[in-house]
Formats: structure tokens, C-alpha cells, sequence
């Protein structure tokens, strides 16, 4: 199982699930995870996949669709979208950097909540 600890505080996660919509998963602590997730996610547009280095705070932007095909009640394949800063950026250039480096610290978790009614809460996310 993945821990907690395990989970980089430099990383926003938005996705959506089975059920529930689009939602911040993890926030990095930030006040305001939306500014940031808009300013550096902003060059990926409306694609489907893409990586892109935010301007300013180094941070990096990736998104990919869920590796295991999982899809919302509407039928559509789950994208994941992560912003990373600090170290938790470093060696992530590429989509599948994403996929190789960050996808495994939340794959255990997604999978506990995508298919739950309501989104996910910090306790569920990563229980002690």
C-alpha cells in the first residue's frame, strides 16, 4: 500500500471519477490550487495527453488518460492532470515520465475511490 509520506506535497492532482466530477484530489497545500492548475495546465488546451513546463515557478504540467481505461457514467475515458513543483518536477519531461514516476504514487489510491458516489476525502484518498 502506499503511504502517505509517499505522496509528494509539491503535487496537484485533478481528475474526475465513475461518479463525481471534476475535482482537486491533492493540492500541494496551496490556498487556491486553481490558480496555479490554470496558469501552468493552460498550454495543454483542450488535448487529450501533453506535458508542458510552467512558466516562472518550474513547475511541470502532465496529463494523461487513466492507464487502466477506467471511464466516467457518461462513457468518456478519465483523464488525470498533475502539477508538479520541486523535486517532485525533476525528471518528468515527457508524458511518460508522468506515467513511469508519478501515476504509481496514486494508482492504489484512484483505484479505492474512482467508482465511489462522491468524491473522495483526504481520509479515503490516503487513510493512515
Amino acid at each position: 500500500m502506499t503511504s502517505p509520506e509517499a505522496i509528494p506535497e509539491e503535487l496537484v492532482w485533478a481528475t474526475r471519477g465513475r461518479s463525481w466530477g471534476f475535482r482537486f484530489l491533492l493540492t500541494a497545500g496551496l490556498p487556491d490550487p486553481l490558480s496555479v492548475y490554470e496558469r501552468v495546465v493552460a498550454p495543454l488546451g483542450d488535448d487529450t495527453t501533453g506535458w508542458c513546463r510552467g512558466a516562472g515557478a518550474g513547475a511541470v504540467a502532465v496529463r494523461f488518460l487513466d492507464p487502466l481505461g477506467r471511464r466516467d457514467a457518461a462513457g468518456r475515458v478519465i483523464p488525470h492532470d498533475f502539477v508538479l513543483f520541486g523535486d517532485a518536477a525533476e525528471g518528468v519531461a515527457s508524458v511518460d515520465d508522468g506515467l513511469q514516476r508519478v501515476w504509481p504514487l496514486v494508482a492504489e489510491a484512484y483505484g479505492r475511490v474512482w467508482d465511489a458516489d462522491g468524491p473522495p476525502s483526504a481520509a479515503e484518498l490516503f487513510p493512515a
